[in-house]
């Protein structure tokens, strides 16, 4: 039985990191009913079996997209509260103090600017690389 690729190219890496949608799933169950034994046709058990995992596997897709929504969310709300707080970043030189005067998103995420005691201004630094809240600058 011959069939045909769902569409995803080797340059398309996003449609590869999301796996399976809907539309790929009720393509290649048609492909399968289009190309079954006519003697030996898809048993009714196995083919709920595959509707209710499909089903089941979109509930945990949809779910993992709206945890990716509160947490982007959370980070937006968490960088929003540290403005005018004085904190400590991580950089390849050990940890910078500092006042967080703006925040700025890149691609979604909170990138901080953090005026450094020196009068430094260190720009795009994420969350992550903050180690140390210390509160109001004084």
């Amino acid at each position: 039985m011959a069939t045909t690729g769902l569409g995803i190219s080797g340059s398309d890496s996003i449609a590869q990191t999301r796996g399976i949608t809907q539309q790929d799933f009720l393509r290649i169950l048609s492909t399968q009913l289009t190309f079954q034994d006519p003697l030996k046709p898809i048993d009714n058990q196995q083919f709920m079996a595959q509707m209710a995992q499909f089903s089941s596997l979109e509930q945990t897709r949809m779910s993992n997209e709206k945890l990716d929504t509160l947490l982007a969310q959370q980070a937006a709300n968490q960088s929003i509260g540290l403005i005018g707080k004085t904190v400590e970043v991580q950089t390849a030189n050990g940890n910078v103090a500092g006042q967080v005067t703006t925040i700025s998103f890149s691609s979604g995420q909170p990138m901080l600017t953090v005026k450094a005691a020196s009068g430094e201004l260190m720009t795009d630094v994420a969350l992550t690389q903050v180690a140390l809240v210390r509160g109001s600058a004084t």
